[in-house]
Formats: structure tokens, sequence, C-alpha cells
């Protein structure tokens, strides 16, 4: 293959990697040497099953698409084995996933990512994590909407129940 053909194979890649970077909502960035091919399955699934995408991709790829997307901060996280969680639409799914896979696969560790454009500390991703999913939020803010409406039937019942304890005149 010539040269030049091979620099615009890998220059396609960088720009693939790049629109990735900038469509995602949030990133993880694991090292994920150790993982079995079970483990791996299995985490694979788990992250498709949540609109999670996650590729292996060389540390120059990354590098070079971090930079084009101006996420100065990642470099150091792209060293060793590197595999990057991309979600396009729930900000807290990849790192909520491989946190809590990471508790049963101790080879699989978080290096570092990024949330909504910004590069994210590992306080901010260990966080991030704890967040419950699109219908768990859903079902939160249910509830906090259905309390002011529970408490005036409540009201209404107790006042109608007074109503008809009063002896008839």
């Amino acid at each position: 293959m010539p040269k030049e053909a091979t620099i615009a194979k890998k220059a396609a890649v960088v720009d693939e990697v790049t629109d990735k970077f900038s469509r995602a909502k949030s990133a993880v960035v694991v090292d994920y040497l150790g993982l079995t091919v079970d483990e791996d399955t299995k985490l694979r699934k788990q992250l498709r099953d949540e609109g999670v995408e996650l590729e292996v991709i060389k540390n120059t790829y990354l590098r070079r698409a971090a930079e084009k997307s101006g996420y100065e901060g990642l470099d150091d996280t792209f060293t060793g084995p590197t595999a990057v969680a991309f979600s396009y639409e729930d900000v807290a799914a990849p790192a909520r996933v491989i946190y809590k896979f990471a508790k049963t696969a101790k080879n699989l560790e978080v290096k570092g990512g990024m949330i909504e454009g910004k590069v994210a500390s590992m306080d901010q991703l260990s966080e991030l994590s704890t967040l419950p999913d699109r219908e768990g939020l859903l079902s939160m803010l249910l509830s906090v909407l259905q309390a002011p409406v529970r408490n005036v039937a409540y009201a209404l019942n107790a006042v109608a129940d007074s109503k008809n304890d009063e002896p008839a005149a």
C-alpha cells in the first residue's frame, strides 16, 4: 500500500474518532487489559443494552482526535491498552455500567473521560456512575410531582370524613 494511502486511511480513522468525541454526550476511557473473553462479552452486552458503544482504538488516533475535539486533558489517559465507551444519549450510562462492572471485574480500570464536552475528573465520573438511568429519574420526578396532589386528596378526604362524623341536625 502506498504511503499516501496509508496516511489517508489513518486520517480517516482520526476523523471518525473525532466525530464520535464531538457527538458523544459522555465518554469513559478504560484499561481493559486482563479481562477474560467472557467478561469482555458481558461488558459489551451491558453497554450495548444501555445504548453505549465500546471501541478499542489506538492511542495515537485517540490523542489526535481528542486534540481536534478540544479535549486537552485526556492525553494522559491514552496509554497502554485503551478502550473508550461513547454514549450519544444518556450521559450517565457509560460511567454507571463500567463502574458497576468494575466491582466484579477487578482488571477493568477507569482512566478518565469527558462529560458534556468537558474533560471530567475521576470524582466526577464516579459521581456520575451513581445516577439512576432515565426511567429511574422519570420515576423520581413523577413521585415528586404527585406528592402535592396526593396531599390535597388526603386533606379533602379528611374534611369529607369529618363532615360525615357530624350529627345530622
